[in-house]
């Protein structure tokens, strides 16, 4: 099974302006744990053995971060000081790492709860029993998201994700965690890019599978959402 994880933490978080102006948008607090802790304890208690977690903006803070809680997982950071390489330039970049095996990639602004353990587990067997899959995202229907605004990203018809031209069709809204072979990266000629453009030409030749998830999605998306996320949470 997977052993290997990248966390993507380089991002600005402007949309959280003013807290981000400060912190980082992976130290933010839900309760008494920052986004980043959550986010490795699920990859831990999935079994994940090795992380990989890119760096930029105010990159200093999560690498101190790092260095000051001994995690139980082994843990490489990547600063991206000079320039921020967006996602798919950021996986890109720390390719090297991943020893041409699957691994998982995972968005920390997503309030990742141990709800997610069974059903990635179920992710990965449907990944590896199907030698065709380079590429599925944990996806939700939007109807299942806490954040009533966000914009749906896909239509998934047969555990294939689709996009048209009408977006009004789209129904499903990616979590922040995907199961991805190396080898998508290869014959990429760029070093900043989007995920996103990696995403579409695997659509284009039908080859980006979905995972539809059960569990309640919150995503830290807006500072709106964050103080109504910490207040909702604050009283369960």
């Amino acid at each position: 099974m997977i052993k290997k994880a990248m966390i993507l933490a380089a991002g600005f978080g402007k949309r959280l302006h003013p807290l981000t102006l400060k912190y980082p948008k992976p130290l933010l607090k839900i309760g008494n744990e920052t986004l980043l802790f959550k986010t490795i304890k699920l990859l831990t208690k999935l079994g994940i053995e090795e992380v990989v977690i890119n760096v930029h903006y105010l990159g200093d803070q999560i690498i101190n971060y790092i260095n000051n809680n001994k995690f139980k997982i082994k843990t490489t950071l990547i600063n991206e000081k000079s320039k921020i390489l967006d996602t798919g330039g950021g996986v890109l970049n720390a390719i090297s790492h991943f020893s041409n095996l699957p691994f998982i990639i995972i968005n920390p602004d997503t309030i990742w709860s141990m709800n997610y353990v069974k059903e990635i587990k179920k992710m990965e067997n449907f990944f590896f029993n199907n030698n065709k899959i380079k590429c599925s995202l944990l996806v939700v229907r939007k109807e299942k998201s806490f954040d009533r605004s966000l914009k749906t990203d896909f239509i998934l018809k047969n555990n294939l994700i689709k996009r048209t031209q009408d977006k009004n069709n789209f129904e499903y809204i990616y979590t922040g965690l995907q199961i991805i072979k190396p080898e998508t990266f290869s014959n990429i000629d760029k070093k900043v890019f989007s995920i996103n453009e990696t995403w579409d030409k695997l659509i284009e030749n039908g080859e980006l599978y979905g995972f539809e998830s059960s569990a309640d999605f919150m995503h830290v998306s807006t500072l709106k959402i964050y103080q109504s996320l910490e207040n909702f949470l604050s009283i369960r």
